[in-house]
């Protein structure tokens, strides 16, 4: 299974993430999994900037990882995007959280993405619909990773 974080703090952001999934499962090498609720959260990094709302959903793609990437970052730009400020505002963000078991790291892409074990905002809607999938590199579930960090929240712990 492919999992992918949806994103947007500008404009109608239940519309964006709405749209954004109607351009993913549109391609005929997709075929959707689950798709979790809609969660409201704070901005982590970048300026100061109005909440997002954030989704992940599950997967099956006959596309290799940068096949996909390239996909998503066509339907961003479809959308919208505009890459400016880095962790700014935007109306969307697609990105590859995990792609199976397989690790990738090169110039343009990392898999499973590099800082979603540190992120509430990508492991709580994760949790919510893929608990006991493992993180190929942490080995962990991320219901694990997800408690550890609430765990750290909790203690005001984290970064």
């Amino acid at each position: 299974m492919v999992y992918i974080a949806l994103g947007s703090n500008l404009g109608d952001r239940e519309e964006n993430l709405k749209n954004a999934y109607d351009h993913i499962i549109g391609s005929e090498k997709i075929q959707p999994g689950k798709f979790s609720r809609f969660y409201e959260t704070v901005p982590v990094g970048g300026p100061p900037q109005p909440m997002f709302l954030n989704a992940v959903l599950e997967m099956q793609t006959s596309m290799e990882p940068h096949q996909l990437l390239e996909e998503l970052q066509r339907i961003e730009l479809l959308m919208g995007r505009i890459r400016g400020e880095k962790w700014g505002p935007r109306i969307i963000d697609l990105d590859i959280l995990l792609f199976g078991d397989r690790i990738v790291e090169d110039d343009t892409l990392k898999i499973p993405h590099p800082f979603m074990h540190e992120r509430m905002f990508v492991l709580e809607p994760l949790v919510e619909i893929a608990p006991h999938m493992v993180h190929p590199v942490l080995k962990k579930k991320i219901l694990q990773m997800y408690q550890e960090l609430k765990n750290l929240n909790q203690q005001g712990l984290q970064k």
